[in-house]
């Protein structure tokens, strides 16, 4: 079974008296120093990927996922990283602005296909910070992050009825250029699709104009097996089934031209897998032990190795740092348990994507830098994907504005020799798709609310409790709500949680 190894969550004893606001370490350049130039970064980041899933995480697995097992023996591995969310768009939004979604107004759920653009055009993103940093910046693959198109015309031939009634994806010119997308955010070059795989409209988008402004319909589909997406706008050429490919392609090209140049670069790599459709190529097909759900996670091991290997062979890797992780749990519910019991795609965690509980949000965080001078190894320090910001400011030597990156905490000394001295994190909330909060201290974690906050149910002797708190030293399975037991300890973690959601930040120095 696998083990979570929460040593340094147990080294990190709760204080008496819990403070308000999370320790922020300062900006340190000890790592930085040790490289001859900046480090280039690669932020790969898979969609709908769980903890159990790779077997450098679960032996157990019953899928094969070579290159990421390589990539973790060559690099650090986190077992206590999470995602900003419990699911994609919230996450993503956190990713690249180092604050979480849910002071954004975003407070549940997820963006659709036409949504108009989440982050303020004048908000301070990790792409910002690099580009001022002196790195050329890069997005490749999935935004769903929402993206604001011009209106059609409605002196033109439209749909029936009233302009009001008309569909958001009719509403809307997607054969015209971009009014703000991704290039407007601090990307240099961006070359994307709007959201899921599984949701339309289907086209790429390379710097905010369509690569093909042939736009007709294709049909949705939905079958049991996984293989789903919804009937809606396509480009002509646009294939569902050779999308992750092509992306791994368009990343290599970026990787092959940035060799050529002195200048550092920053890649945000999100790709479309393992996320619905499940869609792997035929030599993948059938390999797993997990269904077409393990053979697509295959698949996208092997275009994360393809992407590797490219930066490897041109003679990058001592000085990339690449981070790979997901934006949440898998999606793998109680009837694919039941088709598969040998698989757990979330490991031995509680609940699934869209969830408060850990299966919801605990993810697998690998981070491979040879020009650090690390030993590689497991890592047993608390992060969220909101970290990366200010990890990447100290890396590069700069200062986060004060009214960025409100959540977003330096863990660059953990990738030194040495290590880290003391915790990165005090605390972190967590965010299911209903909106429901949790906060996590220490080996404590308190669930403001009932149940799963997402697609679980809860089949518990305590559902009918109104709040939880799990020992998750102890208990990583979250088995038992103790939050009767230690009412005092749900307390303060509620005090805690309250101050927080309010301030409008947790990085101390940091304004809403």
């Amino acid at each position: 079974m696998m083990n979570l190894k929460y040593k340094t969550i147990a080294a990190a004893a709760v204080p008496a008296a819990l403070l308000v606001f999370s320790a922020y370490l300062p900006e340190t350049k000890n790592v930085q120093a040790s490289a001859a130039v900046k480090p280039n970064i690669v932020v790969i980041l898979a969609d709908d990927l769980g903890y159990g899933d790779l077997q450098c995480y679960n032996p157990e697995s019953q899928t094969s996922t070579p290159n990421l097992d390589r990539l973790s023996r060559e690099g650090l591995r986190f077992t206590d990283a999470h995602s900003g969310s419990a699911v994609c768009t919230p996450t993503r939004y956190g990713l690249i602005t180092g604050r979480y979604a849910f002071r954004s107004p975003l407070k549940k759920g997820v963006l659709g296909g036409y949504s108009p653009a989440l982050i303020e055009e004048n908000r301070f993103t990790v792409a910002d910070l690099m580009k001022q940093s002196g790195y050329q910046t890069a997005v490749i693959g999935k935004w769903h992050l929402g993206l604001n198109w011009p209106e059609r015309d409605a002196s033109q031939p439209q749909p029936g009825g009233a302009p009001d009634s008309w569909p958001a994806g009719d509403k809307l010119n997607i054969k015209a250029d971009l009014l703000q997308g991704p290039n407007d955010l601090g990307f240099d070059y961006s070359y994307i699709i709007p959201s899921s795989l599984d949701i339309p409209p289907y086209i790429y988008l390379e710097n905010g104009r369509p690569t093909n402004r042939d736009i007709g319909e294709i049909e949705g589909k939905n079958d049991p097996r996984g293989v789903f997406w919804r009937s809606g706008k396509a480009a002509g050429d646009f294939k569902l089934e050779q999308t992750l490919d092509h992306l791994g392609s368009k990343a290599k090209e970026f990787l092959i031209g940035q060799s050529k140049t002195k200048q550092p670069f920053f890649l945000y790599l999100p790709l479309t897998s393992p996320h619905t459709p499940w869609l792997p190529s035929k030599g993948f097909q059938g390999k797993s032990g997990a269904g077409i759900y393990g053979d697509f996670v295959a698949h996208t091991d092997d275009v994360v190795g393809q992407v590797v290997r490219t930066l490897d062979s041109l003679g990058l890797k001592d000085n990339t740092l690449i981070v790979f992780t997901s934006d949440n749990g898998a999606d793998w519910k109680p009837g694919d348990k039941e088709k598969f019991p040998k698989h757990q795609a979330n490991g031995i965690l509680r609940g699934q994507k869209s969830d408060i509980w850990e299966g919801g949000h605990r993810v697998p965080f690998i981070v491979r830098w040879p020009g650090a001078g690390r030993k590689p190894g497991t890592v047993s320090e608390t992060v969220c994907l909101t970290d990366l910001m200010s990890t990447f400011a100290s890396l590069t030597g700069r200062k986060i504005p004060a009214n960025a990156g409100q959540d977003s905490f330096d863990f660059s000394p953990v990738l030194s020799k040495s290590g880290s001295g003391k915790p990165v994190r005090q605390s972190i909330i967590h965010h299911s798709i209903n909106g429901m909060f949790a906060i996590r201290k220490g080996r404590w974690k308190y669930v403001e609310g009932q149940g799963s906050g997402g697609w679980s149910r809860d089949e518990s002797a305590t559902k009918e409790l109104t709040a939880q708190l799990y020992d998750i030293e102890n208990d990583p399975r979250e088995t038992q709500n103790l939050v009767q037991q230690k009412p005092e300890i749900a307390r303060e973690l509620k005090t805690l949680l309250l101050a927080q959601q309010d301030s409008g930040f947790t990085r101390e120095g940091a304004v809403k």
